[in-house]
């Protein structure tokens, strides 16, 4: 059995090489860009929530309210001492 290589042969051979090189550039750029925008989404919602709770507590500030639930949010029950 005689294997012989021929030019065209060659040629189409590193035209796929070099097809696939490309095409795993591109996915992998893709790919980078989709995590992102994933990224940039969930800061963007972090940044809404964080607004959100500011602007929460920046309403209620100064308010005292009495109720017998649960407290909502991040609530520090003080003892005080009376000075004389």
């Amino acid at each position: 059995m005689i294997v012989e290589a021929s030019l065209s042969g060659l040629f189409k051979t590193a035209l796929m090489i070099l097809g696939a090189l490309v095409l795993l550039r591109f996915l992998g750029r893709v790919m980078i860009a989709k995590r992102n925008l994933d990224e940039e989404r969930a800061d963007l919602a972090r940044e809404k929530a964080f607004v959100k709770e500011r602007n929460e507590k920046l309403k209620n500030f100064g308010k005292v309210s009495v109720s017998k639930s649960a407290p909502k949010g991040d609530v520090q029950d003080v003892d005080y001492e009376e000075v004389n």
